[in-house]
């Protein structure tokens, strides 16, 4: 006799006055059957018959040369397979959220690479400056956002821009702003973290910094050193060579090298590729090598869709011909997409989280241990010096001497 609220294992209707827990209804059903309603131990955890001989198995041996029933499958199967899943429809329910910071000087094409990554167009009301008053421009943070949604899964992605970095005569400490922008967000999170309303909290952390490099002189430029040095302790730095069409391929590789070389040699931490398991398949080893081996990316950007052999591709033309952004034989774009996108963006925010902010956060907790110490130290040397005018000269002197020398050498 066959259950009528069990269809091939999968549960399809609950009985409007019997509910069955999920993980417990293939044996119910079972038992119901073997003894109609009367009470029964649950076939799981009875212990397994005894084999007659020792040379028979019971028909919920583990022996794959013997056949199991779909029932027997039931009863090795607890369920928690599915978690996963129940984390995929959880996240999609919640969409995901990604801020990502350019940076670079004005005319390396910033612009035009993120409305390319992304397919939007972020930039419909910029106003460009003249010569005379970029002289006087300051740095300033732009924010924009925008929603979007490929199949059914949503990224509310947040571009920081940087409009003036680089631009004005005098550039020393330029990016300060830039590092004051990111510690802000750092110490709001850090707030909404620490409050009592922790359930939506807004991250709005710097995910990822593209750190746009000219293909203009020879490698990087003391005002690359300096941005880069100053901010890769607080969000991982992605250096990105732009206009590459400007360059010959054998020009690209030269400067590739060049800027890897020093970067290594002025101590600068842009952001790691995470090494590959020993179990993943070789594809996937290769894919890995070659986006270590193409940093810098270089990158071409373009918003508008030329023909190209019959095709209609996203390029630049020029009168010697096409250059196409998603080949990969004319630049790395395809690459630096993959790798924000496909690949690296949830370990951008799991570096972000687990490394630069827990550095900050430990440095608050740190600075407010300090404070409060301080504090103690001096509301404890306030009561001594209470206590003291008490006593007469001699015996206060000997009171307070051993006291606040022990404080002030404790004092941080």
């Amino acid at each position: 006799m066959q259950d009528p609220h069990n269809h091939g294992g999968h549960r399809h209707h609950v009985h409007k006055h019997h509910h069955h827990p999920h993980g417990l209804e293939p044996h119910d059903a079972h038992s119901k059957v073997a003894g109609g309603d009367r009470p029964h131990t649950p076939s799981y955890l009875q212990p397994p018959p005894p084999a007659a001989g020792g040379a028979q198995l019971d028909s919920g041996s583990d022996d794959p040369s013997l056949p199991q029933s779909r029932s027997d499958q039931d009863k090795e199967y607890v369920g928690f397979a599915t978690l996963p899943n129940q984390v995929h429809r959880k996240s999609v329910k919640k969409g995901f959220d990604f801020t990502l910071m350019v940076a670079g000087e004005s005319g390396l094409g910033k612009s035009t690479l993120v409305n390319s990554l992304f397919l939007t167009d972020l930039y419909k009301d910029r106003k460009l400056l003249n010569a005379e008053e970029r002289i006087t421009q300051t740095v300033e943070i732009t924010k924009h956002t925008v929603d979007i949604e490929e199949k059914g899964v949503k990224l509310k992605l947040t571009i920081v821009d940087t409009p003036g970095f680089g631009d004005a005569v005098n550039n020393t400490e330029c990016w300060k702003s830039v590092a004051d922008y990111i510690d802000q967000q750092f110490e709001q999170y850090f707030r909404d973290e620490s409050g009592l309303n922790r359930k939506n909290i807004q991250d709005n952390r710097v995910h990822c910094c593209l750190y746009f490099i000219s293909p203009f002189g020879h490698g990087l430029r003391p005002l690359d050193v300096e941005f880069m040095k100053a901010l890769h302790e607080k969000v991982n730095i992605v250096p990105v060579l732009a206009k590459a069409d400007t360059l010959t391929p054998s020009e690209v590789k030269k400067k590739k090298i060049k800027i890897r070389e020093e970067i290594e040699q002025y101590g600068i931490k842009i952001y790691q590729f995470p090494d590959c398991d020993s179990d993943e398949d070789e594809e996937f080893k290769q894919q890995d090598l070659e986006l270590k081996e193409s940093i810098p990316f270089a990158v071409i950007g373009s918003n508008t869709v030329v023909e190209a052999k019959g095709k209609r591709v996203r390029g630049r033309l020029y009168p010697w011909g096409i250059v196409e952004v998603e080949n990969s034989a004319h630049c790395d774009f395809v690459k630096l997409r993959n790798m924000l996108v496909r690949t690296h963006m949830q370990d951008l925010k799991d570096v972000t989280r687990e490394t630069h902010y827990e550095n900050y956060r430990a440095q608050c907790i740190q600075s407010m241990t300090r404070m409060v110490v301080k504090e103690r130290n001096r509301k404890y040397a306030h009561q001594e010096l209470t206590f003291s005018k008490n006593l007469p000269g001699s015996s206060a002197v000997q009171f307070l001497y051993p006291r606040l020398s022990h404080l002030l050498r404790i004092a941080p």
